[in-house]
């Protein structure tokens, strides 16, 4: 009775959010891996696999061929499930890769396509972009909408302990119909990661959602061996633009690591504050070893 009693709160609430702008919801394009989710979801100046979602720059760095999956269970509630699955190319000129993510259930999901290219300009500036499909189903009268847009980003290292990252996802507002108040959210990220130590690396972020007020992130990965990382984050959970308070709530995350040769796998767990547990698995699988 409980569950149940949860579950309709929790899509009443995505229900609210969804139909106040048609299909204005930002479920595909939050930051995505375990490892990001175990540092409070800050990883925009990170370059690893998950950079085929954070920061399309982030992959000139990554030199595998590589396969993904990924699953976040939000609040324990199967119906607000997070899926995720990508795919990296290098060559000569750059890193290629192919993203599919799907969060929601039979009444009402949101899917993104996405096509990433990130390339290194010298040893300490990278660029990255991504041409995204987005389509959106909500049964009822609202019915379905479909569009391109396109995300893009940076990474610039501006020593051996200190990289700095930025991303913006649909900057241009592109439209989910006639009404000029029916848009996807535009949202901009900027960000570091410090690397204190060879085992010891510390990452802060800002993000902006138009509709919404900023919010922090920061988090912390330690290497406890040469194959575990554990990992520490914060996020605040932002309040909307006009509100009085800056944000409305905090999540808390940990997670931890292992490499087992080829695979590597991620485990995280995000805790909200009123809504409780959201956690999370990704596992990469290199076909290919870096160059």
């Amino acid at each position: 009775m409980t569950r149940l009693l949860i579950i309709n709160i929790s899509i009443s609430f995505l229900m609210c959010f969804t139909t106040l702008s048609l299909f204005a919801g930002s479920d595909v394009q939050v930051p995505t891996g375990g490892r990001g989710n175990g540092m409070g979801n800050a990883s925009v100046a990170l370059s690893d696999f998950w950079a085929i979602q954070n920061n399309q720059a982030g992959l000139a760095s990554f030199q595998s061929v590589a396969a993904s999956f990924y699953y976040q269970n939000r609040f324990l509630i199967s119906e607000l499930g997070l899926k995720s699955f990508g795919f990296t190319l290098p060559t000569r000129n750059g890193t290629f890769g192919l993203s599919y993510q799907n969060f929601g259930y039979t009444q009402y999901h949101e899917t993104k396509v996405g096509l990433a290219f990130g390339k290194s300009f010298g040893e300490r500036f990278s660029a990255g972009l991504q041409i995204d499909y987005l389509a959106y189903k909500l049964t009822g009268e609202y019915g379905q909408a479909n569009l391109l847009t396109f995300e893009l980003g940076i990474q610039h290292k501006i020593s051996e302990k200190v990289v700095i990252g930025a991303h913006a996802f649909n900057p241009i507002r592109a439209k989910l119909s006639n009404d000029p108040e029916e848009r996807v959210p535009s949202v901009f990220r900027l960000g570091a990661a410090f690397n204190v130590s060879e085992e010891l690396v510390l990452v802060l972020e800002t993000e902006k959602n138009l509709d919404y007020k900023p919010n922090i992130r920061t988090g912390l990965e330690y290497k406890l061996a040469e194959k575990i990382f554990a990992r520490v984050g914060y996020e605040s959970v932002p309040a909307l633009t006009g509100s009085e308070n800056l944000s409305i709530s905090s999540q808390y995350s940990f997670g931890f690591g292992l490499c087992l040769g080829a695979l590597e796998v991620d485990f995280a767990a995000q805790i909200h504050q009123t809504l409780g547990w959201s956690p999370s698995l990704s596992m990469i699988y290199r076909f290919t070893k870096p160059d």
